[in-house]
């Protein structure tokens, strides 16, 4: 029942029914009590809409501030919404949208990029949809129901010790001496990553502070998915640490003493170098043929406390690619 109240000189009537609130100010009581009636009949039938009268480009503006500023990708998932905000999906009223303008979105996008980087802009677009529908802005996430997007099988490249081996030489990197280069360092951070399965963010920005060399641990308190996690360390990924002390600390106090983006950059130049432009080899494989290696000592559930992976379909189906001579000797 609406509450209907005289203030000053103006009749207020306020709503509260099945979650909705709502309120307005009218010259007279008839007027009042008329819209509170017209809008609780409403309300009863299912036809309230509380879907702001706002450009889609406005609410990706209100994520942007309120969701969007708060998360560690948020460089990233800016330049995507960005993006959107200036195609035409950011012009469409908010009260229109529907699945098929996301449709129409995805199939230009397909014209334009790769199916992965879509599927990417199309999570993100999923999770601004969701957070609307806490807003109460939309009932529907339309791009529940939008068909999926067909993308290729999930990449199972590994590194040939031939691959390594010469990277590491063209690095210039030795376990005999402390790695002062940059190009000494990218061949210690790749051995490392092999050793560890740690995600080239996670080598270079690995403090001091963080390594226990007694314990044999690293402790990572920021992770790609949120969640801190402590990586044991081989021998060999001890030594490698070990060399790294031997340098001057940097005044990020980081062991390796490397952004990521100059660690790409220097990979890609010792790919040149090593003649391995064109072996399709990414510095994140790294990842994959660790977790290979380990899953040899390793149960599954020991190998996702390593490698950080919450969902072990993906550490399966994605990092985990032995060789299938190694389980035919396995067997009897």
């Amino acid at each position: 029942m609406a509450t209907i109240i005289k203030n000053r000189n103006k009749w207020r009537a306020q709503i509260r029914k099945k979650g909705i609130y709502k309120s307005a100010s009218f010259h007279t009581k008839a007027e009042a009590t008329r819209w509170a009636y017209a809008l609780e009949a409403q309300i009863d039938a299912g036809e309230y809409n509380t879907t702001p009268n706002i450009l889609f480009a406005e609410l990706i503006d209100k994520y942007l501030k309120e969701v969007t500023l708060h998360k560690r990708g948020k460089k990233e998932e800016r330049y995507r919404l960005l993006r959107i905000i200036r195609s035409n999906l950011g012009n469409i009223p908010l009260p229109l949208l529907n699945k098929e303008h996301f449709r129409q979105w995805q199939n230009q996008r397909l014209t334009e990029v790769q199916p992965v980087s879509v599927a990417r802009e199309r999570a993100t677009l999923s999770a601004l949809m969701t957070k609307a529908q806490e807003w109460d802005f939309i009932k529907e996430n339309p791009l529940k129901t939008l068909e999926k997007i067909k993308t290729p099988p999930a990449r199972t490249r590994r590194y040939s010790e031939e691959e390594i081996n010469s990277l590491i030489f063209v690095s210039g990197y030795t376990p005999t001496q402390p790695p002062t280069s940059i190009q000494n360092r990218v061949g210690a951070a790749l051995l490392f990553a092999i050793e560890t399965a740690m995600r080239a963010g996670e080598i270079t920005g690995l403090k001091w502070e963080h390594i226990n060399l007694e314990q044999r641990t690293a402790y990572l308190p920021k992770t790609k998915n949120g969640y801190a996690r402590t990586v044991p360390l081989s021998t060999k990924a001890i030594t490698i640490l070990k060399h790294l002390s031997q340098l001057e600390r940097d005044k990020e106090n980081t062991a390796f003493q490397l952004t990521t983006r100059r660690l790409d950059a220097v990979f890609r130049k010792l790919k040149q170098k090593a003649n391995l432009h064109q072996a399709d080899l990414h510095f994140h494989d790294t990842r994959r043929e660790a977790l290979t290696r380990l899953a040899k000592h390793l149960s599954v559930m020991e190998l996702a406390k390593v490698s950080g992976h919450r969902d072990l379909s993906i550490l399966q189906n994605t990092y985990y690619n032995p060789d299938i001579s190694d389980l035919v000797s396995k067997l009897q």
